[in-house]
């Protein structure tokens, strides 16, 4: 990394090589992680920039949605909000995995974008929902994503979009870190502690706690770690334990030894029912307050 004057210089490895990207520095917030990923916050890119340097590539970034039972009422409003906001000018392919798809709502996309629905099961239980969502993806990349995209996102449909989420997102392996976490300290962090779970984190161990919502990067990192987190929820399945935030659990003891490339902060997975925090100068994309006991097949 290399700091002159107010900015810094941080190269990023992507399929096509290596590119600079200008972060400018922001006193009241950590920018970069221990290991020197760029955390991103309003402020400390460039976005005319990032632009320039990734539309010339001609990218898809594939974005998966699961609608399983009542969640499919979330759609339309994640759909539309993500036409104004979400990777805007790109190529982007939406993913919706539903047990309705005649409940899939139809909603105008702009040139390059379009939506595939992909049936699934439901269930009576949302913890098995949740559980599956890894190998769901792991099967539809090999089946088709991986022929379709360059970048994926995987994220929760019961959430808007308010405002920019562009390119500057893009990376090898991106994680987002957790709005209700990222002022706590790692012994608050509500990480897997039985080790009996493939989960397990100790208390002595953890950089950052990562939420389940929102997670991505290059098709290929994406697809090694839903393999990955799904044979480790499967094992734990055969033994009779449930890690205590299912696939949430699995993400951050996988992203705790392989260590993202980006760090996107809690403006891109914010909370509705949190207050907004005097470093969060503009809420990207948050998860809409709800009622759980209605929509949750089970309480």
């Amino acid at each position: 990394i290399c700091i002159s004057v107010n900015i810094e210089i941080i190269i990023s490895t992507i399929q096509s090589g290596l590119i600079l990207f200008c972060f400018f520095s922001r006193t009241d917030v950590v920018a970069v992680t221990p290991w020197l990923a760029p955390i991103v916050w309003e402020g400390t890119f460039d976005p005319d920039l990032v632009d320039i340097i990734y539309k010339s590539m001609n990218l898809t970034i594939a974005t998966t949605v699961f609608a399983v039972g009542k969640y499919v009422r979330f759609l339309q409003d994640f759909l539309e909000t993500a036409e104004k906001h979400f990777m805007v000018d790109f190529n982007v392919c939406y993913y919706v995995f539903t047990d309705r798809p005649d409940d899939v709502p139809s909603v105008n996309m702009s040139q390059g974008r379009h939506l595939s629905v992909i049936q699934v099961p439901g269930s009576n239980r949302w913890q098995e929902i949740s559980a599956r969502r890894m190998e769901i993806i792991q099967t539809a990349i090999e089946r088709q994503i991986s022929r379709e995209a360059d970048y994926i996102f995987c994220l929760d449909v019961d959430s808007k979009f308010h405002a920019r989420w562009g390119a500057e997102s893009l990376g090898r392996l991106v994680a987002v870190i957790h709005p209700w976490f990222y002022q706590a300290t790692r012994d608050l962090f509500t990480y897997e502690r039985r080790p009996a779970s493939t989960a397990y984190i100790p208390m002595d161990e953890g950089d950052y706690y990562y939420a389940g919502a929102v997670f991505g990067g290059s098709v290929e990192d994406v697809y090694t770690l839903t393999k990955v987190c799904r044979n480790h929820l499967e094992e734990d399945a055969r033994n009779s334990i449930e890690a205590a935030w299912q696939e949430e659990s699995h993400l951050n003891r996988y992203l705790l030894y392989n260590k993202p490339s980006k760090l996107l902060s809690p403006e891109y997975q914010w909370d509705d029912k949190k207050t907004k925090t005097k470093e969060v100068k503009v809420i990207r994309f948050s998860t809409v307050i709800k009622n759980y006991a209605e929509i949750h097949p089970n309480v």
